[in-house]
């Protein structure tokens, strides 16, 4: 059964600007090394921003995931692993939820589903990192079919927006970032050869431009590169 969080657009918002990314920018690394050429690719160009939002009247933190492109790939499940004491899941932003937030969601359709629900239910090379990765059943979402077309495909975007536990702040979700207390794992599919791969989060990294072409559909949206990877996920 689909559980799909949705927050009317015509709420009061205050976002993140759309002319720059104001938060703390993550990269990937590939787990699953299936392909050397796609572990590259997806290496090069998947990225959340992680940043402060007040959606209506909840206070909270924007997960906000890019395919910067060019290579053919699409990001069609999303999972945390940690956080639980920190977050509660509380909106999707994306074709559907509150498609006027972003700027670049128009092809993508997701819904937050039980892992049960989840195919597959657990980040596919999870036992490839350590500790394994366990993703957490409230937290995770995946795209609507069909798959590949409406995930995160070159150029798009994709919103998750959590609120905050009552204590804790946005200093604490980087922070658990930075150290993998917690972490986000990304099932990748529709590479130029077929194939699939997995990735988790690294450390935060410095802001600069998008490379091109999502720099263009964002109409100069500032952030990411000078990686600093983390290898001990």
């Amino acid at each position: 059964m689909k559980c799909r969080f949705v927050v009317s657009a015509l709420a009061p918002v205050v976002m993140l600007s759309s002319g720059a990314l104001a938060g703390t920018v993550f990269s990937f690394t590939n787990i699953t090394g299936t392909s050397a050429t796609n572990a590259a690719a997806g290496e090069a160009q998947l990225f959340v921003e992680v940043g402060a939002m007040t959606l209506g009247s909840q206070d909270g933190v924007l997960f906000r995931f890019f395919n910067t492109g060019p290579a053919a790939s699409s990001i069609a499940d999303v999972y945390f692993d940690g956080g639980g004491s920190l977050l509660s899941l509380h909106a999707l932003i994306d074709a559907d939820d509150n498609s006027s937030l972003l700027p670049n969601v128009a092809g993508v359709d997701f819904t937050q589903r039980a892992l049960a629900n989840v195919s597959p239910p657990n980040l596919p090379g999870h036992n490839n990192v350590s500790p394994p990765f366990q993703a957490i059943d409230v937290f995770s979402a995946d795209s609507d079919s069909p798959v590949q077309p409406n995930g995160v495909n070159p150029g798009e975007e994709l919103g998750v927006f959590f609120t905050l536990q009552t204590t804790q702040n946005l200093t604490d979700i980087l922070g658990e970032l930075d150290t993998g207390a917690l972490r986000i794992g990304l099932h990748v599919q529709g590479f130029g050869d077929g194939g699939s791969e997995s990735f988790v989060n690294n450390g935060s990294m410095p802001v600069i431009p998008l490379p091109t072409p999502l720099a263009m559909g964002l109409a100069g949206l500032g952030c990411i590169a000078g990686m600093r990877r983390r290898r001990n996920l």
